[in-house]
């Protein structure tokens, strides 16, 4: 497993894209700290937020040519956020594909230093007729265009790829 320490030093100015989240009290679970759901609702939100202001008229809510299947998502939790936090959710991205992007998200609670929790989401862009990626053009350029510019590489990215090539022995084809 790859060390966590450079997830956690990780700062808000890490990430171009930054959207706030007021919590709402429904947000806490019984242990009066946001519920981890709850975390994967604001890391899609973060990042279809993203696409539709920033990459070329992309709206997931509309069935377009293409869209992004989320493929792996993991979250690693450093401090709780609870009611009534505002969270600030910042967005990179840390791999293209031809088809596919892994996304890092970083929640910060406002006014406090610290990242509080870190996630990953992998989507792959699939043509919406087939469900299968595109293997000939790749996502549309206008989306990778949109993407490209939050694409940003920072410490422990390529320790995380090593350990993701080892596991599949070598090679990567995302």
């Amino acid at each position: 497993m790859p060390s966590l320490a450079p997830l956690k030093a990780r700062k808000r100015e890490d990430y171009p894209f930054i959207l706030d989240y007021r919590t709402r009290w429904a947000d806490n679970d019984m242990y009066a700290h946001m519920n981890n759901s709850i975390y994967n609702f604001l890391f899609d939100s973060v990042v279809n937020t993203y696409l539709i202001r920033h990459c070329g008229g992309f709206n997931p809510a509309r069935r377009t040519p293409q869209y992004g299947m989320v493929v792996h998502s993991h979250t690693d939790y450093f401090a709780s956020i609870s009611f009534p936090d505002v969270a600030e959710l910042g967005l990179r991205v840390k791999k293209l594909g031809q088809s596919s992007v892994h996304y890092e998200i970083g929640l910060f609670a406002q006014g406090q230093p610290g990242v509080r929790a870190v996630g990953v989401f992998v989507q792959v862009f699939v043509d919406a007729e087939t469900d299968r990626p595109n293997t000939k053009t790749g996502m549309h350029p206008s989306l990778r265009e949109g993407l490209e510019r939050i694409l940003v590489r920072l410490p422990g990215d390529d320790e995380e790829e090593e350990e993701a090539k080892a596991k599949k022995g070598g090679s990567s084809k995302l």
